[in-house]
């Protein structure tokens, strides 16, 4: 009996509407366990901190006293009940199974004590797959398998539930050509190809994952723009299989038959529906015609393991593929281009239908207009044994947590809002509606966002952050306990040490990374509402992305043995927001954020020729002003919060009021140019997914438009003047007035 059969009795009783009394109360039934154990990662470090950003110093042993009632609550057993229920069957976005976790949660969280659950429902357009098959026609015949191998070790890959290979947003076709070895698809990948006089159009492409990274989608487009027939994408065991280490079920990496699936949805030029760009995709909002979707591509792909792409690269013909071109396949990687023909066919099921976003709230005791915002989307392309149900397992112990402090009075000062997104892996889908449809609210009460996509694939604490949390959070793995028996914050060391492959120790500047890129529920928060974000997530070894191997069985064999780091998750995820939630002051470091947009406007003035054509010095110059007038406030507020009597509720609302502008105002409401819905004038992402700061500039430098380059420098000079600015207001609000001579 596998365990969908013996958990089908809940799912048969919820129904797509209401949560039945009966489901509420098999969901009751599944939280009350024995009492949970004290997490095995650990409530606090030993040494509480001597200070707090945010806090007058008598407030801060109370906040350390709540944070360390919370951290004691989230459990590693509970996690990976959470965990083995969430992974039971494949969840896609818009299948059944996946519409009846959001019944589960939105139950789970009304049993917890969270306020105003609430289901969204978006009708948003999707694709499934009707008919994929590939099959090599010449020099010899091979018909794809175009699914993964099954292991007695592991029961779950016998599910027969379990898709085969297709992507998400595939164009519908049929189409018989040669193949030409395109290494990872980039550009420059067929410059070179080009310069060896193969020529793709009308001819299948074979690229590979990660080769350099890029997201599978500007593969598409690559390919779409170069005139190919069809792309086929494949895992090398190069990058995620045997050449790494030991492969599944021995170990973490990729075995032979493992397929990543995925979409190849261009949401880097706008995320979220396709036929509802900018605006809420509510069931009755306003559609535009597929064809005029700019982020639907009009391309054939395919996604293959190494098992079925190595019959087509074995019998390339074609000049050798250069040196930096040859993979991990004991073969000879050539360009192909004549010998190698394949039949492709895909029939695509794409048609709205409904998504649903799940939101809670433990609603503010003093601010409750003021919103943290927490998010993981619940939507797999299988099991997502790491990708998202490590993520959404941490998530159901963490509002565990927080709804037993409620339950005891212990409320935090600002609302905490929970959401758990739907569609993220077709195109950030349910983020996305969500913030569109709140966007207003949002730039009025959002203080920060807060996403965990993935928990753990490992014990490697990889986080990211606005600059002007970084030293937040920082301060916070101070005070948690890594599972290894470090704090957090000396495991952190080290493991980033390793990362930058530095001799000496890193500095506490050097550990957050500041450079964010999109590929997450971010995307919207950051980009397009201009609330400062922060991403977490623990790494490791994990050769097995959106493959049916991403399961639970990996994930308790290699990702996190114990579920630890689950649980430690919970933990650092609900003390941020509580240290955010509880603040007198917020506490954003815009010295910080300066000293990082200087490094980011810098390595732009590093290139001689883009130096000769436009002038960065005057926006250096206005960074400096604004780093001196954070540093000016920060220390205005340490004095603010040293004084007695405190200040005034009314400036300490009209103080916090200007921090949280201060990233509404990087945004430019015309967006970047050619990408009107990424409004954020620090950040965006590369079409690769791939971080890209001052994207405006960097785009129109890389491009040689000087005049649209000048034009970019002097919309940031204005901009970087206006924070500052608001930063000498805001610091002139809160200090005593000077005292008169006598």
């Amino acid at each position: 009996m596998t365990r969908f059969h013996r958990m089908i009795l809940f799912f048969a009783i919820v129904s797509l509407g209401l949560v039945t009394a009966t489901a509420t109360d098999q969901a009751q039934k599944a939280t009350k366990r024995k009492p949970a154990a004290k997490s095995v990662a650990g409530a606090a470090a030993a040494r509480p901190p001597a200070a707090m950003s945010g806090y007058r110093q008598l407030d801060v042993a109370e906040e350390l006293r709540i944070e360390q009632k919370f951290a004691a609550i989230p459990s590693a057993s509970e996690a990976k009940r959470h965990h083995l229920f969430l992974t039971a069957e494949p969840h896609p976005a818009g299948s059944e199974r996946n519409n009846l976790l959001a019944r589960h949660i939105a139950a789970l969280w009304k049993l917890q004590g969270w306020e105003d659950v609430v289901i969204h429902r978006y009708d948003v357009l999707q694709s499934s797959p009707r008919e994929v098959s590939l099959e090599m026609v010449a020099p010899v015949t091979y018909k794809a398998t175009l699914r993964e191998d099954e292991y007695d070790v592991d029961s779950d890959t016998k599910n027969p539930r379990v898709s085969g290979a297709y992507l998400g947003f595939s164009a519908s076709g049929e189409v018989t050509a040669p193949v030409v070895y395109a290494n990872s698809g980039n550009p420059q990948d067929y410059e070179l190809l080009r310069k060896n006089g193969i020529d793709v159009k009308g001819k299948i492409v074979l690229v590979r994952y990660s080769n350099p990274y890029s997201y599978r989608g500007f593969k598409a487009l690559t390919a779409q723009r170069e005139g190919a027939a069809a792309m086929l994408v494949y895992s090398d065991p190069a990058e995620d299989g045997y050449k790494r280490g030991k492969v599944y079920p021995d170990g973490p990496w990729g075995p032979e038959s493992h397929i990543q699936r995925g979409a190849i949805t261009y949401d880097f030029i706008v995320p979220g529906d396709p036929l509802t760009p900018g605006w809420p995709s509510l069931p009755d909002a306003k559609r535009i015609p597929i064809e005029e979707a700019q982020s639907v591509p009009k391309i054939i792909a395919i996604p293959l393991s190494w098992h079925d792409a190595k019959p087509l690269l074995e019998n390339m013909d074609g000049p050798p593929a250069p040196t930096e071109w040859q993979g991990g396949l004991p073969i000879k990687y050539r360009l192909g281009g004549a010998a190698v023909r394949v039949h492709v066919k895909t029939e695509m099921d794409t048609s709205v239908v409904p998504n649903y976003v799940v939101e809670a709230r433990i609603r503010g005791s003093e601010l409750p207009d003021e919103w943290i915002v927490l998010g993981n989307h619940r939507d797999a392309w299988a099991f997502g044994g790491v990708d998202p149900s490590s993520g959404t397992a941490s998530q159901l112990e963490l509002t565990r947590a927080l709804g037993e402090l409620a339950k005891k009075g212990i409320r935090p000062k600002r609302t905490i809002v929970m959401c758990s997104w739907d569609g993220e892996e077709y195109g950030l889908t349910g983020s996305t509606e969500w913030g569109e449809q709140f966007k207003d609210e949002l730039r009025k009460k959002g203080v920060v966002y807060i996403n965990v996509d993935s928990s753990t694939s490992g014990p490697n604490f990889e986080p990211q952050a606005v600059p002007s949390l970084a030293p937040l959070l920082v301060e916070i793995s101070k005070t948690l306990k890594d599972p290894s028996g470090k704090s957090l914050y000396a495991a952190w060391r080290v493991t980033q040490q390793k990362s930058l492959q530095k001799k000496t120790a890193v500095t506490d500047a050097e550990l957050v990374n500041t450079k964010i890129g999109s590929g997450s529920d971010h995307t919207v928060f950051l980009n397009h509402v201009g609330m400062t974000s922060v991403l977490l997530g623990f790494d490791g070894p994990y050769g097995v992305y959106h493959s049916m191997y991403d399961d639970h069985f990996w994930m308790n064999q290699f990702g996190d043995p114990g579920f630890k780091y689950h649980a430690l998750m919970s933990q650092l995820w609900g003390v941020l927001a509580l240290r955010l939630a509880n603040a007198e002051i917020l506490p954003f470091d815009f010295a910080a954020y300066a000293t990082n947009l200087r490094t980011f406007v810098q390595e732009l003035d590093k290139d001689a020729k883009a130096k000769r054509e436009v002038d960065l010095q005057p926006l250096l110059a206005r960074v400096t002003e604004f780093e001196a007038a954070g540093r000016e406030l920060n220390a205005a507020v340490r004095g603010a919060l040293s004084r007695l009597p405190r200040p005034e509720p009314a400036t300490l609302a009209r103080l916090n009021a200007q921090l949280l502008q201060v990233e509404r105002n990087w945004l430019h409401e015309s967006g970047i140019p050619g990408r009107p819905w990424f409004k954020h004038l620090l950040y965006c992402a590369r079409y690769t997914y791939a971080h890209l700061e001052l994207p405006g500039l960097t785009e129109a430098m890389e491009a040689g438009k000087w005049d649209a380059a000048k034009e970019q420098a002097r919309i940031l000079e204005d901009a970087v003047a206006k924070n500052t600015a608001l930063l000498r207001d805001a610091r002139a609000g809160i200090e005593p007035p000077a005292s008169g001579k006598h």
